[in-house]
């Protein structure tokens, strides 16, 4: 069970400075092969999306390959024990969002910990999800949608990039709020699930901006809300689902990097200074913000603190909705 001195231990080491010269010396030879980012969904989703923008940018600074590695399956517990078991010598990144935080609450079994096997390294963007229905779908906003399944009940469907995840999450706070009836289909990443909404195969999605926004702007799919408690800069005609009848309905979504737990220090260290300065270069920068997500950076500290509040936000509402996924 997590607690709050194993987060203040993590939270100090992120912030020490490398103590033994091992440290200093394997990250001024960093990186000297290959690295490889981690991703828990398949290609063409969010996740994978931000990886590759970040990647691109990082292997252009490293003159060595940055390899993006899709591991789908299981809500991102997949991909998390090939990187909680891997070499913690900077080499294996972890690209992931919030299922770090909510997979011990929405499994019965993890094959690692999801704290003290990772070592934080750098927020990367934060992002409102957009709920999404197929051009064929009778509804034209969120209100509309809700009579739609109060006139259907039991019989409209939602989809996301997996159990757990922001878009599952969304649909369940939307079900609690709108008090309407919805099932879940969980698919292996958003790519999927997009390529099901669009012909009308599921009735709705809320799905992260940067993998949905490109589909609604080219008219594949009807935008009814974002998800945040504010409209978004870049969609600022979309209203909120909170403004749209569903008081209270605030979520957005994140990626972070993290490494294996005992990766050097010094090697956490690089890999948190050029991912910052690649999140701010200008032609990065700009790509995420025409996506509608937010380029953040932040210290291995701070990336700790956020992991252990966002586990404090989504604990309780999984366990009030009684949320739970067989492994």
């Amino acid at each position: 069970m997590l607690n709050r001195r194993r987060f203040i231990g993590l939270a100090a080491s992120s912030l020490a400075a490398p103590s033994i010269l091992s440290s200093g010396a394997r990250a001024a030879d960093w990186p000297a092969r290959p690295v490889r980012v981690v991703v828990p969904f398949t290609p063409g989703g969010s996740t994978d999306i931000t990886a590759r923008l970040v990647s691109n940018r990082l292997q252009e600074v490293w003159g060595q390959s940055v390899v993006v590695e899709n591991r789908p399956g299981a809500g991102g517990n997949i991909a998390a024990d090939v990187v909680a078991h891997s070499d913690p010598d900077g080499y294996t990144i972890f690209i992931v969002g919030p299922g770090l935080a909510t997979n011990q609450f929405l499994y019965p079994q993890l094959s690692y910990d999801p704290v003290g096997d990772f070592a934080p390294v750098t927020l990367l963007i934060t992002q409102p999800n957009l709920m999404c229905v197929p051009n064929s779908s009778p509804a034209k906003s969120a209100q509309e949608f809700i009579a739609y399944c109060n006139a259907n009940p039991g019989k409209v469907t939602y989809a996301s990039s997996g159990n757990g995840t922001t878009l599952h999450l969304s649909g369940e706070l939307f079900k609690r709020l709108a008090k309407v009836e919805m099932i879940h289909i969980p698919y292996r990443g958003g790519a999927p699930a997009i390529n099901d909404l669009i012909p009308g195969r599921v009735d709705v999605i809320f799905d992260n901006m940067p993998s949905i926004l490109p589909h609604a702007k080219a008219g594949s799919l009807r935008a009814l809300a974002v998800t945040t408690k504010e409209r978004v800069a870049v969609v600022p005609d979309i209203p909120t689902i909170a403004e749209s009848g569903v008081p209270g309905f605030d979520v957005f979504s994140w990626f972070g990097f993290f490494v294996p737990a005992k990766t050097p220090e010094g090697v956490i260290a690089k890999i948190n200074a050029d991912t910052n300065a690649a999140l701010v270069y200008p032609a990065v920068k700009t790509r995420f913000e025409e996506l509608g997500a937010t380029p953040k950076g932040s210290t291995p500290a701070e990336l700790a603190t956020f992991l252990k509040s966002e586990i404090d936000k989504w604990g309780p509402v999984i366990r009030e909705a009684k949320i739970r996924v067989e492994n």
